[in-house]
């Protein structure tokens, strides 16, 4: 409605103006009717882990129940305490920058010159389970950055710390910009997930985007950890071109990344739209026995205040070529998703979840 509609012709097909009437006080989508006969399975998913970051959703997805959440540092200077704070400059002999909770874009426009002249760090957190690291490529290398930020991965992780983020940036000042070299790394999980299962059970999980990092490797085996949507895109044609068998996960991060934390809602609509365009040619490659599952990890209103995540419900399409949708309701708990791949898969059931297939 902020845009003035969408225009997403492949998405309404499946039946995402189909969602909202599920929901209370449900609203409709500007530009996106219902379909009278959608082509997937439409429901929306509403969260039971305490969170609404990447990491929590992901692995709620993937059949965890995230109960009690990851700890979240508290907004104001200093945010993160001493004993993360301090080995971490004596060991990298880095001056530490800020030490609060901040928008990424903005904290490097303010202390990117003086991360540059120092040859410092910029660390800060935001209101989800995150420690990030900021620093210029040309004054600390990528890899040097990336050490940096196992060290501090190992400094959380008695703190449950859900991600430590590598953001390196590039520019002058005045016109920093942040790279797509950007790396996540995950807390390990603790527990067994719908990718180790199916690893187990000889099944191949390919994986583009962030994915890898948020699960730490553990039951992929082929990565593409690609930077922004397009190249994921073109990444999950070639993983499915390749593959005779198994799980393609692939994460679109330009939604989140561009559109969301910046809270531009025109930039969505455009992100969407162009998204739309390439589901249509993805979809037409898709074989008889493919099925294609569309959610989200977590909401990130572009119209809503601040610039952090959402908790709210999130879409859920489940299309198989030549089927009519149905229905799905409203599913309690993102592991649902995990449940139905396990009952697709043949895997042993888990504690928790409905099947939708």
């Amino acid at each position: 409605r902020a845009a003035g509609g969408l225009f997403i012709p492949h998405l309404q097909a499946l039946g995402i103006g189909n969602i909202p009437s599920l929901l209370p006080d449900g609203l409709p989508i500007c530009g996106v009717p219902p379909e009278n006969n959608p082509q997937a399975d439409y429901g929306a998913m509403r969260q039971i882990s305490q969170g609404k970051d990447t990491i929590v959703g992901h692995w709620e997805i993937a059949g965890l129940d995230m109960r009690p959440g990851f700890h979240i540092f508290p907004p104001e200077y200093p945010s993160i305490p001493s004993p993360i704070i301090d080995p971490l400059r004596e060991r990298t002999g880095r001056h530490i920058l800020a030490n609060c909770a901040a928008s990424g874009t903005t904290v490097i426009e303010e202390l990117g010159s003086q991360q540059m002249d120092e040859g410092s760090i910029i660390v800060y957190t935001s209101n989800d389970s995150v420690l990030q690291i900021a620093a210029h490529v040309d004054i600390i290398p990528l890899k040097e950055l990336y050490e940096i930020c196992l060290i501090a991965r190992t400094l959380c992780d008695p703190y449950r710390v859900g991600r430590v983020i590598a953001r390196p940036f590039s520019g002058r000042p005045g016109s920093f910009t942040r790279t797509k070299d950007r790396k996540d790394f995950a807390l390990k999980t603790g527990d067994s997930t719908i990718l180790d299962q199916l690893s187990t059970s000889n099944v191949p999980v390919y994986a583009v985007g962030k994915i890898n990092d948020i699960f730490s490797g553990n039951g992929i085996v082929s990565s593409d950890c690609t930077g922004d949507n397009v190249t994921s895109q073109a990444a999950a044609e070639r993983f499915h071109q390749q593959m005779d068998f198994g799980l393609l996960f692939a994460n679109f991060i330009d939604f989140d990344m561009l559109y969301g934390h910046r809270r531009d809602p025109q930039g969505y609509a455009q992100c969407l739209e162009q998204t739309d365009q390439w589901l249509g040619k993805f979809l037409a490659t898709l074989a008889a026995n493919d099925l294609l599952i569309i959610t989200a990890d977590h909401g990130n209103d572009p119209t809503f205040k601040g610039t952090g995540h959402t908790r709210e419900y999130v879409p859920l399409l489940v299309h198989r070529p030549g089927q009519r949708g149905e229905s799905l309701g409203i599913r309690q708990g993102f592991f649902d998703v995990a449940q139905s791949l396990a009952a697709l898969f043949n895997l042993p059931a888990y504690p928790r979840g409905e099947p939708f297939l």
